[in-house]
């Protein structure tokens, strides 16, 4: 295989990564040729079944992906690309139904959970500050007895300023503490509302059900590849080629990739993706 079928291959299978975030594992798997994903496949990749499994994992949950480890790397016949991509797809639909997948899905979804802070009540409000300023007292106090006799002056000051805001914050009729408990209601009503906010966000990106994280995965996918104009030209200039109709130069990497992919391969990973959407409640 030329240079030129052979970086076909890999970009066609970086499209089926658009889907999953599974960017450069999917780029692996096409260049090679196989017949199954089993043991020997992984064999073959230079890779433990957990180790890939690892990769997928990582790939479709953060949308990044590593290759170290993969090896052998070899190119297949452009007419195999379709038949291979349906595989590694159908392997990667196994594998993100597996208890496994779905423990870390469970993780990562618990640990974006949104944590709700309680507002404090006019008294635990009251009780802290008086604290901080008898500590604030306490620790000028300490200050005052170890500093020399030409510092202490200044020192003495600073304490008595410092009991006077201590007296004020013990006062019943402070001001900020009328203040407070008069906003107090108000401020728990809005921190309850703003909670429920984010939860509800959370719930949308991160529903409880992990097939359904992927479902809007598939969903990117397929808004990403609905326009590509795979009949575009392009014209090179120097080493590097550019689109004719120069409109395109401003679409996004994953538009472009898909575009490199090829036609052939972005519906198949389309009709792949639509049936399984499909099959998602």
């Amino acid at each position: 295989m030329n240079k030129t079928k052979f970086n076909q291959a890999l970009l066609a299978c970086k499209v089926l990564s658009i889907a999953f975030g599974i960017t450069i594992l999917f780029s692996s798997l096409v260049s090679f040729t196989i017949r199954s994903l089993g043991d020997d496949f992984l064999k073959q990749l230079g890779l433990s079944k957990p180790g890939a499994e690892e990769k997928i994992r990582h790939g479709f949950l953060s949308g990044s992906f590593d290759t170290y480890g993969i090896k052998n790397i070899k190119s297949i016949a452009a007419g195999s690309r379709v038949a291979l991509a349906n595989e590694i797809l159908t392997y990667s639909k196994k594998y993100v139904s597996s208890p496994d997948f779905k423990k870390n899905y469970e993780e990562m979804r618990n640990y974006h959970k949104p944590t709700f802070n309680k507002i404090q009540t006019p008294a635990e409000m009251r009780e802290e500050s008086i604290a901080s300023f008898r500590k604030g007292v306490a620790d000028m106090e300490e200050s005052y007895k170890k500093a020399d006799a030409s510092m202490k002056p200044l020192f003495e000051k600073m304490l008595a300023s410092n009991k006077a805001e201590l007296k004020k914050a013990e006062d019943p009729n402070n001001k900020s503490y009328l203040n407070y408990a008069k906003s107090y209601e108000a401020m728990v009503k809005s921190n309850q509302e703003n909670y429920d906010q984010q939860i509800k966000a959370w719930e949308e990106k991160y529903p409880a059900n992990h097939l359904l994280y992927v479902k809007k995965r598939l969903q990117e996918f397929l808004d990403e590849t609905a326009t590509i104009d795979f009949d575009a030209k392009l014209v090179t200039k120097g080493s590097k080629q550019y689109f004719e109709n120069r409109s395109y130069e401003s679409k996004g990497n994953r538009w472009k990739m898909a575009f490199r992919a090829g036609k052939e391969v972005v519906t198949a990973a389309r009709t792949f993706a639509q049936q399984w959407m499909s099959e998602i409640k």
